[in-house]
């Protein structure tokens, strides 16, 4: 069994929550007898692929970023797959995006797609109007021999908003690949007692409602701060409602990498996870994996995934998150509750389940 996986992804995104899945997936099938992957990538900065022990490419200034960067890649990569697809030198196919370019050369070779949100379709006001990736899904929806969700939330939401027929749906969860490592070297000033942040801040992300509902907090303890991880440097609107809301000394950000996350994650008063819409929340995982307690929104895929691993507030509501966060803030014993429930939990997630499931299914299409 041949699988030919796509390059898009991986011209796309150097970090993310997609490159790491498809990374993972490749990684895990490696070791396996009966399968054989292949992928139809030529260059890229991805950095979860950049070691190239399990996807062969030619690596492509990992650490500059310029102008039409991305283009350039995916124009040579699109080039490059369509070669791959035309040769018919695999028995299924797995798109690591939405781009429908290869439809045409797909002939009668099946395909499966993987559907990781329904974030454009719930949260359309938040995109460019010219932005077709709603649209591309839909048809790749259509079209596809059976399609992966990565949560029964996801399942329930391409039901609802594209029709879809349940029976060509499948549920495969993501694992975890984050481990808090003891040994690691400190070279930043860490915050003694901070709440952690993760990701992307803005649109669904809810980051400045979180922040205003929790300023009361912050002002009554000027020894309390808000790390952020990730999702780049303030941008000029959110340093100005610091300034206006007079935290701005007490909440800060890094970009970092995996092994100093872990370590935030480890030594947080708790992880605040805000967010309107997920189709899965890796960073539960993360934060289970690193034993932090979670406080995280009551919406979309978030209690499925986290189960009784969290204490839960109400997204819209700027006096359910402050009344959680300073419930779970004040009780040591219900940080240790929520800690040791999310240990419980992360039992059910691995990347090895991922792959055995996923493999499952290529073999149900190719029997």
């Amino acid at each position: 069994m041949k699988i030919l996986y796509d390059y898009q992804i991986f011209s796309t995104q150097r970090y993310g929550g997609i490159s790491r899945y498809f990374y993972e997936l490749i990684k895990e099938f490696d070791s396996a007898q009966d399968i054989e992957i292949d992928t139809s990538l030529l260059i890229s900065d991805n950095y979860y692929i950049s070691d190239k022990k399990f996807v062969q490419y030619l690596n492509f200034l990992q650490d500059k970023d310029f102008y039409a960067k991305k283009r350039f890649m995916s124009f040579f990569n699109n080039i490059n797959s369509i070669n791959r697809l035309k040769s018919k030198s695999f028995d299924l196919f797995h798109p690591t995006y939405y781009n429908p370019y290869f439809l045409k050369y797909l002939d009668e070779k099946p395909f499966v797609l993987t559907v990781y949100d329904m974030i454009h379709e719930k949260f359309q006001e938040m995109f460019p109007s010219k932005d077709n990736t709603s649209h591309n899904k839909r048809l790749l929806v259509e079209k596809a021999t059976k399609i992966i969700a990565i949560s029964k939330s996801t399942k329930a939401d391409l039901i609802e908003l594209f029709a879809t027929d349940e029976s060509k749906i499948e549920v495969v969860y993501l694992g975890n690949s984050m481990f808090y490592k003891s040994d690691i070297e400190i070279n930043i000033s860490i915050p003694k007692k901070y709440i952690l942040f993760v990701g992307s801040r803005g649109g669904y992300k809810n980051f400045n409602r979180f922040i205003q509902s929790i300023t009361e907090l912050l002002q009554e303890d000027k020894e309390l701060f808000v790390t952020c991880i990730g999702g780049g440097k303030f941008k000029t609107d959110e340093a100005q409602l610091f300034r206006e809301l007079n935290i701005s000394e007490q909440v800060i950000q890094y970009d970092l990498d995996d092994d100093m996350l872990a370590y935030f994650y480890k030594n947080a008063m708790l992880f605040v996870f805000p967010s309107l819409y997920e189709g899965f929340g890796m960073p539960i995982l993360e934060s289970f994996a690193c034993g932090c307690p979670l406080v995280c929104s009551n919406t979309s895929s978030l209690p499925e995934i986290a189960f009784d691993g969290a204490a839960y507030f109400d997204p819209y509501s700027r006096e359910s998150i402050k009344q959680t966060v300073e419930i779970v803030l004040n009780d040591e014993k219900l940080r240790q509750e929520l800690v040791s429930k999310g240990t419980k939990r992360l039992e059910a997630f691995s990347w090895k389940k991922t792959a055995e499931e996923t493999k499952k299914i290529y073999e149900s299409i190719l029997k």
